[in-house]
């Protein structure tokens, strides 16, 4: 069965020739996907019943289903878990901010990156979200909020460069036109520090913020928080950021995590900003989350504001990311990782 709303446009319409169809049926089918946010063939209503039966006979029409929703009482922040068809589930968060909706997405069902402060990797990788899955999480938030979502973070749970096809897919049919056309400028990837995939991004010359997790100053203390670091050096990792800004003319985000008396200290900071001299960057520091089977403990707000001085005496551009939804699993793979517990426990 075709996975029909991971076509693009141009292979929609030789799809649909393919039933007989002439190129605007496709036109319509790419709008009723992609920007009317259809739930289902049947919503096509300008395509006869005929047609419609066809298309269910010969492809696959991905609607993902809500089963549960928190919302915070904090912020309004609202996370989303979605149950996928093969039974997986997938996470998503809503952030509502005065400049827009910001949905963060995730890219694969589980992880296998093994990043020591994250819940997201517990249990490893399941496997790759479809373009269709990855794009219907930002579907179905809009259509249930009724608003529109003006930025898109895939920093869910998964390693998007993991993904990599999936996800240069799942971008081009998001920003271009026929869809809800996201701008390149409001969509951000993250990566733990895929090396070769950051290069190969870097020629696809896209408007979107990359995102590195660096975590950590030096390579000794970045092998204990990410096994990454095993294989790809700082020095590597930064040689590959310098290539994509000079390719794409897009400043890098470093996330840095903040986990006390691992890399919080004054001269962790000290040795980042030497590390990050000369690169076009911004750091945004996160007081980490705490998961519960994990050991790692938040930095102070005396220390994470300490850490923020110290880079920025060193000229590093710097801002401490605001947390959204504490009260409800906030960390990635939390909310995933509670109710599949909670299912397996009722058997």
């Amino acid at each position: 069965m075709t996975d029909i709303k991971s076509l693009n446009y141009d292979e929609l319409v030789t799809y649909m020739a393919g039933l007989g169809e002439k190129k605007f049926r496709a036109s319509q089918l790419y709008q009723w996907m992609h920007e009317k946010l259809a739930d289902s063939f049947d919503e096509c209503t300008n395509l006869s019943n005929a047609l419609r039966q066809k298309l269910k006979e010969t492809s696959e029409y991905v609607c993902l289903e809500p089963v549960r929703v928190q919302r915070s009482k904090l912020d309004g922040t609202e996370k989303y878990l979605f149950r996928l068809t093969d039974g997986n589930y997938v996470e998503s968060v809503l952030m509502k901010y005065h400049h827009g909706n910001s949905v963060c997405i995730s890219s694969q069902v589980g992880c296998r990156m093994g990043c020591r402060f994250c819940a997201s990797t517990i249990g490893g990788l399941t496997r790759n979200l479809l373009p269709s899955e990855m794009l219907d999480q930002i579907y179905r938030i809009q259509t249930s909020i009724g608003e529109r979502i003006s930025n898109v973070v895939v920093m869910g749970t998964g390693e998007p460069l993991d993904n990599y096809d999936n996800l240069l897919r799942f971008i081009h049919i998001l920003t271009e036109d026929g869809g809800i056309h996201i701008s390149q400028r409001n969509l951000t990837v993250s990566t733990c520090g895929l090396v070769p995939r950051i290069y190969e991004l870097a020629e696809e010359k896209l408007q979107m913020t990359l995102a590195v997790s660096l975590h950590a100053p030096n390579d000794e203390k970045r092998r204990e928080l990410m096994p990454i670091a095993n294989k790809y050096s700082i020095d590597e990792l930064l040689a590959a950021c310098h290539n994509y800004f000079d390719k794409t003319g897009r400043r890098i985000t470093f996330e840095y995590s903040l986990v006390a008396g691992v890399n919080d200290s004054k001269e962790n900071a000290q040795e980042l900003a030497g590390r990050l001299k000369g690169l076009n960057c911004h750091v945004n520091l996160i007081p980490v989350n705490p998961v519960r089977e994990r050991s790692f403990v938040r930095s102070t707000r005396e220390a994470v504001e300490n850490f923020k001085i110290n880079l920025e005496k060193c000229g590093i551009n710097v801002t401490i990311r605001r947390e959204m939804g504490r009260d409800i699993d906030g960390a990635c793979g939390q909310l995933r990782k509670r109710y599949m517990e909670k299912t397996e426990s009722e058997k």
